[in-house]
């Protein structure tokens, strides 16, 4: 399996190492990484005593930089309490000072000393290419592909096994490998043409000027504007992969442990308390919403309902009333109920944007934040949302995944405090109405960000660039129109306004995830209207239906307006 692994990883980074994503960074390997290897004459002096070694050092850097940072990157930040964006924004300040270097000797040398131990000085800027390769693997952000989604996904979810590290490992080699020979092809030119021999400091100078360009651009995100002039030839060999077998070798459905090995003892939505071992406890937990951290083995002696769920999963949105009104009517009774913020998006992640998502479901029981989907993974958990109902002894007794089955869950919720507490006064059943839709009533969730893409029908290829309209747009499906900007979790319009045209079977309304500034305006083909998009990502209702409903829809989104999925209820 690791052998197949090894060889998907490193086709899929040779495939990236060819695409359009790759150009910013080849004048610095070209220059940087090649042609200041060259043995150029000094003259009477000898030979240029720069490392021969330099582009090798420089790949190696950036394989061994983009490997640990992708998988461990995110970890080890959460763990020392710093920002997910300071490794790229150190890459960028150590860039800017290389360059810095190359143009201004004196400078190199203000580097060098504090590293002056170290033999040969191998940090500065002349002999060095591991330091540089390193700022250019936490700098660079490869074109997204199913291999690298498959490796993002992995670490972050803590499934760092050997299949991850073989496979992100390869990847980062093939990846790499074009780079290398295009930085050799430099170090040959440099080696055969006159204008390089003859004006070394000014390729030097020029070296540290592209290079400072390369990490001003990158702080400006100018190289999505560049791929965004020009085709992705790669889609196509990067869509042709075998990742059913990453899939499969990666995506373990949940991690079994000595702790959490009895959970699939119980059935799914099942009517009866059931014996499911230990609740696993709750780890790798980011921050806390309206309560201080906790841990089960503090609630001991208490029901708890474990509840996982992300604010804008319009399955969340749609049982989040049913989990506040246990929460408001059994907490005096013994229940607590901890949410456990599972993100599906990285805007999902923003503290901020969880409070305000709290706030507006009316949410007051504590909220955990588990951004690296630690005890998501903890759980064997596969859905938003998922509830865990947990005895006052520590016990697994009901899982219920997604939607429905409230009255049932409210049953055993019941059932609990009595057998913790006998004489508990527990008041009259919630009976909130269940608003499920039936399975296949209604057009399954919608992603449109490249790496979720699901129920796109156009006819072009799914990268940024002109789409339009084909003649029909089948049933529980979308298409663009326009010039648009493909995301990995969203689309935006680059340019003017742009459209999406979805076919849909809804019960009482179609809803948007969106975020930015801007407009989006909603067209049923018979009447108009314009929807005022505003700041952080969150829901808007499209339509407000009457009962089933089929139809058909034009949403026209202005420029600056972020699109990440439909919902339906």
């Amino acid at each position: 399996m690791e052998l197949s692994l090894a060889l998907i990883g490193l086709l899929g980074g040779l495939i990236t190492g060819i695409s359009p994503c790759i150009l910013p960074v080849l004048p610095v390997i070209f220059l940087s990484g090649g042609a200041q290897s060259a043995r150029l004459p000094l003259g009477e002096g000898g030979v240029s005593t720069v490392s021969r070694w330099r582009p090798y050092l420089v790949i190696l850097g950036l394989v061994t930089s983009f490997s640990v940072f992708t998988l461990l990157g995110s970890f080890l930040l959460a763990l020392l309490g710093l920002p997910q964006d300071v490794l790229r924004w150190a890459g960028i300040v150590v860039l800017v000072l290389i360059g810095v270097g190359l143009i201004v000797p004196a400078f190199q040398h203000i580097l060098e000393k504090p590293f002056s131990w170290i033999p040969q000085k191998a940090v500065g800027t002349e002999r060095g290419g591991f330091t540089l390769g390193i700022a250019l693997g936490a700098v660079y952000v490869p074109c997204a592909g199913p291999v690298l989604a498959a490796i993002t996904v992995a670490g972050s979810t803590g499934r760092i096994g050997v299949g991850t590290i073989v496979l992100t490992v390869s990847f980062a080699i093939g990846a790499a490998l074009p780079l290398l020979v295009f930085a050799l092809a430099g170090r040959r030119v440099a080696e055969r043409v006159k204008a390089f021999r003859a004006r070394q400091k000014l390729i030097r100078t020029v070296g540290g000027v592209v290079m400072i360009a390369l990490a001003v651009g990158i702080a400006f995100n100018a190289p999505q504007a560049i791929q965004r002039l020009l085709p992705d030839y790669t889609s196509a060999l990067q869509e042709g992969l075998g990742t059913d077998e990453v899939a499969d070798a990666l995506d373990l459905g949940g991690l079994v442990t000595y702790e959490n090995k009895d959970l699939d003892q119980c059935t799914n939505g099942a009517t009866e308390l059931e014996s499911c071992g230990t609740a696993p406890e709750l780890r790798g937990l980011t921050g806390w919403i309206n309560s201080d951290p906790v841990t089960l083995e503090q609630l001991r002696g208490q029901v708890v309902l474990v509840d996982f769920w992300a604010y804008s999963c319009i399955n969340c949105q749609r049982s989040i009333p049913h989990v506040v009104a246990w929460d408001q009517a059994y907490r005096d009774a013994g229940l607590t109920v901890i949410g456990i913020h599972s993100p599906e998006y990285a805007f999902e992640k923003e503290q901020r944007n969880v409070e305000a998502g709290a706030r507006d479901f009316g949410i007051e029981y504590p909220v955990a934040l588990d951004n690296s989907l630690s005890t998501w993974t903890t759980y064997r958990n596969r859905y938003w949302p998922a509830h865990y109902l947990i005895d006052a002894e520590g016990t697994v007794r009901h899982i219920r995944f997604g939607e429905g089955g409230y009255a049932d869950t409210e049953k055993l919720i019941r059932e609990l405090l009595l057998q913790a507490d006998p004489d508990a006064q527990l008041p009259p059943a919630t009976e909130l109405a269940d608003d499920t839709p039936d399975a296949g009533a209604t057009t399954p969730e919608t992603y449109l960000g490249s790496t979720k893409k699901v129920n796109y029908a156009g006819e072009q290829a799914y990268r940024t660039g002109r789409f339009s309209f084909p003649d029909a747009v089948a049933a529980d499906s979308y298409a663009l129109d326009g010039q648009w900007t493909i995301g990995t979790q969203s689309v935006t319009p680059a340019g003017g306004d742009a459209r999406i045209r979805l076919a849909y079977r809804a019960g009482d309304e179609v809803r948007m995830v969106l975020s930015g500034e801007g407009t989006v305006t909603v067209d049923d083909g018979g009447t108009t209207r314009r929807i005022d998009v505003s700041g952080t990502p969150t829901s808007y209702r499209l339509l407000d239906l009457d009962g089933e409903t089929t139809g058909t829809i034009t949403v026209t989104v202005s420029p600056g307006v972020e699109a990440f999925s439909f919902t339906f209820g």
